[in-house]
């Protein structure tokens, strides 16, 4: 049972009843967003310091973003989910977890560290209305849950969501994971598309960041199961995930679910309280190698553009045709067919495709 706080919430006017939670005695809540599973008596926060239990009512994040922005999917990583496309990405404060080397710390440890008070200053109050909108003024045909943990925030999120289904767009969240079942059936009729971190196969690495590993295993298995796209992301840092031993426990977990499922391979560099080597490209190149020796169809490296060859490319897995080069977040040749296939064999490429491939590097859909 993690340990959770007992204090005002500074930002209680930015919060909204809640969903994800079922009632017990007594006056507490248990919260079913992530697998946490926080059972919260009244005036008691969650683990992730944004949930919590105010007179019997759970009350959640509502109604702000700390930060908004348009990039390119590429960027979150999403390869197989239409690779060349903007993406409006927003997130909130808070996080269930507290890793050591989280790159996004002044907003995801807002109330949990010291350092990262400034992130309050970065809170835009603005409705849910207000967030489609600006993605139709910038004509993204994707909305993203990302910066911070979007599993924290799901209700908000699904509030977005709902009316950017509506306007024609598609949905996607960029997480850590620890998700339950509940959340995962809340989210699946907004949900197109979800980016999963798999930060380690060690359950003590999860325990120091605040979780454990077999409620992400289990996640990434049943949003595949759900119908959800998924694709797994792991930082690869050394000395912490980087053995070849671990590196082969993880590509054989991802291809026993499926080995259509991307795994991205990316650089670390020291940040917030790691202070670990930065990875070098051999490393990644080596993790490439073992994920394309256990049988995925799909392994890409990621954050040394220009360094780790093909890696960073898409290629048929039945005859090898190179089907999209890429550099950093840019798309250099698109050769997949409207209809999702390799235009060299036929093979179905699996994944999200745009219907119209041709207007790719015009900007337009």
């Amino acid at each position: 049972m993690p340990e959770n706080g007992t204090f005002p919430n500074p930002i209680d006017h930015l919060s909204e009843k809640g969903l994800l939670y079922t009632l017990e005695e007594d006056g507490f809540i248990r919260c079913t967003a992530c697998a946490l599973r926080c059972r919260l008596r009244p005036g008691q926060q969650g683990s992730c310091k944004v949930r919590y239990n105010r007179g019997g009512e759970l009350r959640v994040p509502w109604g702000y973003v700390s930060a908004i922005q348009v990039d390119p999917i590429e960027k979150k990583p999403f390869f197989h989910f239409m690779p060349g496309s903007e993406v409006l990405t927003f997130g909130m404060l808070g996080c269930n977890f507290h890793c050591s080397f989280c790159q996004n710390w002044s907003i995801s440890q807002t109330f949990r560290d010291p350092v990262a008070a400034t992130g309050m200053q970065s809170i835009r109050k603005m409705s849910a209305e207000n967030v489609v909108s600006i993605g139709k003024q910038t004509g993204v045909k994707i909305i993203a849950s990302s910066y911070n943990e979007p599993l924290i925030s799901s209700e908000w999120a699904a509030a977005i969501f709902e009316p950017a289904r509506q306007a024609g767009m598609l949905c996607a969240y960029v997480s850590n994971g620890h998700a339950t079942p509940e959340a995962l059936e809340f989210l699946k009729p907004y949900l197109n598309a979800i980016k999963i971190d798999l930060k380690s196969m060690s359950q003590e690495n999860y325990q120091k960041m605040g979780g454990r590993l077999d409620h992400v295993l289990e996640t990434i298995h049943f949003a595949h199961q759900l119908g959800i796209w998924v694709e797994v992301v792991t930082l690869v840092i050394p000395g912490f995930n980087d053995s070849v031993e671990e590196l082969w426990e993880i590509a054989r977990f991802v291809a026993s679910i499926n080995s259509d499922i991307p795994w991205h391979v990316t650089a670390y560099h020291p940040d917030y309280r790691m202070g670990n080597p930065a990875t070098p490209t051999g490393a990644l190149k080596m993790a490439g190698d073992i994920g394309q020796e256990a049988g995925l169809h799909f392994v890409y490296a990621g954050n040394l553009p220009g360094k780790v060859g093909s890696l960073e490319d898409t290629f048929c897995p039945s005859c090898q045709t190179r089907l999209i080069q890429r550099k950093a977040y840019s798309i250099i040749d698109y050769q997949i067919t409207p209809s999702g296939t390799c235009p060299n064999c036929n093979t179905k490429i699996a994944g999200i495709w745009s219907k119209h491939p041709q207007n790719k590097f015009s900007g337009q859909e």
